[in-house]
């Protein structure tokens, strides 16, 4: 068996191959509810084939949204429309998690196509931001409220009800959202986090709300179900933010907290970085899955730039990554686990299509 397309197994779970539907926002949720929209977007990657997916990031707080159009699972009445979407995804063999995520001092914006920028003060829409220290994420952006230590406790105990509502909708694996700018990582980075408590200063301080979360959450979902965490590797700043040195700790902590898989992206803590020495292109983040796995001895998911399956399959083959996350390239061609067994040579490719798909696809020409 070719290595994209190995079984991998974490605590109860089984991925019945390494690829992964990265979350992706929709901006279609009214009051946080599931629509038809969602249900239509992932009974496509539900049917395509992959090992499984990530919902995108939903609120577990009304002000953890990232837009007033987001998805949200802090209220009960949430769980029967998040719990269609898993059952899609079941149906097809594929397993399914929900990336639990609180947007921080980003929320309150509007979806990317209406400019992506903060709802202005005034609008009945907007509401008050949150953050590790008063500092905004651009300067023309509102001011956020600087969290008090019981106000963390609080968005803690959020978090792990949230989880609770996920596991009552019946996914298989939960993630925390811990990258681009939002609030766990605005208290790991230092651009973002000036506190002088416990909660700030030093890496081992920065990191703790964040290892808190996961402890928290690790208690409250089932001993078989499977914790990601996904962080920004780097802050993608030249000469300032975190780097791997700072994430490799982070990682390692996160482990111990009962982890069992990081999600390496990058950025997002400032408004139009500088790439600076990260140049983009094919797999250019693949480097931090591979390192964080190796010196932190936890498995890891790459994503960013993997377009093809023969490059997919390298991640797994070298031991870069445990999975790979594959997002813009999945909603060009949802049956992207196809094309890939078909790139690698796989006698009867059919095989991680649904049947109704592989009984046509068996007449297919060659090329």
């Amino acid at each position: 068996m070719v290595n994209l397309f190995t079984p991998l197994t974490l605590r109860g779970v089984t991925f019945r191959n390494r690829i992964l539907v990265s979350p992706m926002c929709q901006y279609a949720a009214v009051g946080g509810h599931v629509t038809d929209w969602h249900i239509e977007h992932h009974g496509r990657f539900a049917l395509g084939g992959v090992g499984g997916a990530l919902v995108e990031a939903t609120g577990i707080l009304p002000e953890g949204r990232i837009t007033p159009d987001c998805l949200g699972i802090w209220d009960d009445a949430h769980v029967a429309g998040l719990a269609r979407i898993v059952a899609s995804y079941h149906r097809e063999g594929a397993a399914i998690g929900i990336q639990l995520s609180h947007a921080g001092r980003k929320a309150s914006s509007t979806p990317p196509w209406d400019g992506g920028w903060a709802i202005p003060a005034g609008d009945p829409r907007a509401w008050q931001t949150v953050a590790p220290s008063a500092i905004p994420y651009h300067e023309d952006w509102p001011v956020p409220h600087a969290l008090s230590i019981e106000e963390i406790a609080g968005i803690t105990a959020a978090f792990v009800a949230a989880a609770k509502r996920a596991v009552a909708a019946g996914f298989d694996f939960v993630e925390i959202h811990g990258a681009h700018g939002y609030l766990l990582h605005s208290f790991v980075s230092p651009v973002s986090n000036q506190r002088t408590d416990a909660y700030g200063g030093t890496p081992e301080n920065r990191m703790r709300f964040s290892l808190e979360v996961a402890r928290a959450v690790r208690a409250a979902i089932p001993e078989a179900m499977p914790l990601f965490y996904r962080a920004s590797c780097i802050d993608r700043i030249e000469g300032a933010g975190l780097t791997l040195d700072d994430t490799v700790p982070l990682a390692a902590a996160l482990k111990e907290t009962g982890v069992d898989v990081i999600d390496c992206s990058a950025g997002g803590v400032l408004v139009r970085t500088n790439p600076g020495h990260i140049k983009e292109g094919p797999g250019f983040q693949i480097g931090f899955a591979d390192r964080i796995r190796r010196e932190a001895g936890i498995a890891t998911m790459a994503v960013g730039g993997i377009t093809e399956g023969l490059q997919a399959d390298a991640v797994i083959a070298e031991g870069k990554a445990d999975f790979v996350a594959i997002g813009r390239e999945m909603l060009s061609d949802s049956n992207f686990p196809y094309r890939a067994a078909l790139a690698l040579g796989i006698d009867k490719p059919a095989f991680v299509l649904s049947q109704r798909y592989a009984f046509y696809l068996q007449f297919r020409q060659p090329a």
